[in-house]
């Protein structure tokens, strides 16, 4: 019996060790995030500070892909073919949940991806250039109202979170405003300077321009004023109720990775998450820093899926 049983042993071992080893070993070369939006705005900023920092913590390179275009969705849409083994992730941008409501995609978000951690949000707002006429946003809605569908402003993707917020804005203004997509906040703000566009909902990339004289901020989007942005009054101030809009993302992996794998991501990338250095650019860009392990981080997919569907279908933009 004995004899048997080491011999039952002996044969299971060889099949369960391949997988096994890939996970003790994890990670043995570098690793990727696909981020959604193009260089030089702030996800591009923040993210690549934060690989930096990973690298420091992971012992091995993490590389951030740029990879716009979509809608904010192409890095979650390309987890569909990735290997899950933990060498190609995704920024899990809000419009990776939220578009599948809107049009037919090929991922299902509640089900499709491996949650690793959470990682911040955006501090929106809209801006305009320095020399513009509008010095209050209530100079753009009444400029909007004398002339319906010719003031021109951007948004960083078609259907991301700016330009849902401004479409909502405006029809609670009742005004129409012709909306112009961007690939990106590095894309819309040199179109802003160069006077193509009269405003542009962005991020906070645009700071540092801002602080310079080049843009003006006429409102921001979280729940509190920015404490970079004192002056400026936030959406809930300007009397639009329940308007705090900030586009939290994670970082994910494809469907069915190994807990290992996706455990020792979570602690790298946490590690990483409160590196001094990386807290330095959360602090420049005026982003807070929102960790979530991946348990937690699941199941707040799971809740903003709920809130997505039932937003589209509430702006008419639904299936």
């Amino acid at each position: 019996m004995n004899r048997r049983h080491l011999l039952a042993s002996a044969l299971a071992t060889p099949a369960l060790l391949p997988g096994l080893a890939a996970a003790q070993a994890f990670p043995n070369r570098p690793i990727t995030i696909q981020i959604s939006f193009p260089a030089g705005g702030a996800t591009d900023v923040q993210m690549r500070s934060f690989a930096e920092a990973a690298t420091r913590a992971m012992g091995q390179q993490v590389i951030i892909e740029n990879r716009p275009g979509g809608g904010g969705t192409l890095p979650a849409a390309n987890m569909r073919n990735a290997r899950p083994d933990g060498y190609t992730l995704a920024q899990f941008a809000l419009p990776a949940i939220r578009l599948p409501f809107m049009q037919r995609m090929a991922f299902n978000p509640r089900t499709d991806f491996t949650p690793i951690i959470h990682v911040t949000g955006y501090l929106f707002m809209v801006c305009v250039r320095a020399g513009s006429p509008y010095q209050t946003w209530a100079d753009l809605v009444a400029d909007a109202r004398r002339r319906p569908g010719e003031v021109k402003i951007g948004n960083t993707g078609a259907n991301g979170t700016p330009h849902l917020t401004l479409i909502e804005l405006a029809a609670r203004e009742r005004i129409e405003v012709l909306h112009v997509p961007f690939r990106g906040e590095g894309d819309a703000v040199p179109a802003l300077i160069g006077g193509h566009i009269d405003a542009s909902g962005t991020g906070s990339g645009v700071l540092q321009l801002i602080q310079d004289g080049q843009l003006r901020a006429l409102n921001v989007w979280p729940r509190n004023r920015s404490p970079k942005l004192p002056n400026v009054p936030t959406l809930l101030e300007l009397g639009y109720q329940d308007m705090v809009v900030t586009s939290p993302y994670g970082i994910v992996g494809p469907q069915g990775m190994d807990p290992e794998i996706v455990r020792r991501l979570h602690d790298g990338f946490r590690v990483a998450l409160h590196d001094p250095a990386h807290l330095a650019t959360l602090e420049r860009l005026d982003m807070p820093l929102e960790y979530l392990d991946s348990a937690a981080y699941g199941r707040f997919i799971q809740e903003t899926a709920n809130y997505e569907e039932a937003r589209v279908k509430r702006l008419g933009l639904g299936l």
